[in-house]
């Protein structure tokens, strides 16, 4: 599945990540819709607005097959048959669709059927892996193919991207007019599919990836393209890379770069002192420990089965062990008095 995804590159960074060549083999830029209600961040959410790449055609009906157009749309995907003038009360979540039912869903066979097909745009997206009974989140993308040459005739300096490939996700969307009139949502759904061995440790699923421009081509011309034979580039990919990232990620507010720096699992949590302790260790040790010296030839105080002793006397280093400890298992609820 995909529930959350980083895209922190402005607009303008964006269309020129998505540089193409059209049939006629000229290089294009994808030109902006709506760059104004896109908002970078490294943390998004459903019902945030990202960019999506699709064919011009859906726009222009005399525009070539290959022309392409980004738009930012809403993630979570509202149907046009949706009654309710509110978006947000829909009671089903369709920010994924499995690929093996949405041609029996009436939400996406109905877009696909019309050739919505669409390519949602991300530096990478986070998976949660169940660890030690916690969720680890994981930050996944494409690798840097080292074995990649980029020839700088073909490409233009300002295109070059200094770290990773943006991640090419298949997707769905639809137009919904709200009842009482105003303007049209666009929104969108990602395809998610069985994942492959590369990320299978992590989760049991991932989004349809399209790797290389072929597969985008084949996916977003939806006017020479079938339906039939664009789905036979939705499949697994394993051409992926990913790394733990801080759990920081786990609340959407939090949209820092930190969200995707690796860190280092391996590395023991310190355990923290709380102020209160720190001052009554501090006691103890400037305590003076006359009456605490055992005398020569007393058994040692462990507990044992074998060994009947006395009670040891309480001194203020055992009320200090009960009352650290007590602070450790956290607040108790109050105990009843006896008479």
């Amino acid at each position: 599945m995909c529930g959350r995804t980083a895209v922190s590159l402005g607009a303008d960074r964006i269309r020129r990540a998505c540089a193409y060549r059209d049939t006629q083999g000229r290089r294009r830029h994808p030109e902006w819709k709506n760059a104004d209600q896109y908002k970078p961040s490294y943390n998004k959410s459903p019902q945030s607005n990202n960019p999506v790449l699709l064919s011009l055609k859906h726009f222009e009906k005399d525009a070539g097959s290959s022309e392409r157009i980004l738009m930012a749309m809403r993630w979570g995907l509202v149907p046009t048959w949706f009654k309710e003038s509110d978006p947000s009360k829909m009671q089903y979540n369709t920010s994924n669709c499995r690929s093996d039912t949405m041609m029996q869903k009436l939400s996406y066979k109905g877009p696909l059927v019309k050739g919505k097909r669409c390519v949602v745009l991300a530096e990478g997206y986070y998976e949660w892996q169940q660890r030690n009974g916690q969720k680890q989140p994981y930050f996944i993308y494409f690798p840097l193919n080292e074995q990649e040459t980029i020839i700088k005739s073909d490409v233009e300096e300002e295109d070059i991207k200094e770290d990773r490939r943006l991640l090419t996700m298949a997707g769905i969307f639809d137009c919904w007019e709200p009842p009482n009139g105003g303007e049209t949502l666009y929104s969108y759904t990602v395809i998610t599919v069985d994942a492959s061995k590369t990320v299978s440790s992590i989760h049991n699923r991932m989004p349809a990836i399209l790797d290389g421009d072929d597969a985008i081509s084949k996916w977003l011309d939806f006017a020479e393209i079938p339906i039939q034979e664009a789905l036979k580039v939705i499949h697994p990919t394993e051409n992926l890379a990913f790394h733990p990232v801080s759990t920081v990620v786990n609340n959407s507010r939090n949209s820092s770069p930190e969200c995707i720096v690796p860190i280092d699992l391996d590395v023991k949590k310190e355990t923290k002192v709380s102020a209160s302790s720190k001052m009554m260790l501090n006691w103890l040790k400037n305590k003076s420990p006359k009456k605490e010296e055992e005398k020569e030839g007393d058994l040692p105080r462990w507990s044992s089965q074998f060994i009947q002793t006395a009670p040891a006397k309480r001194t203020s280093s055992s009320f200090m062990d009960q009352w650290l400890k007590k602070e450790d298992e956290g607040p108790s609820p109050k105990q009843s008095k006896f008479l």
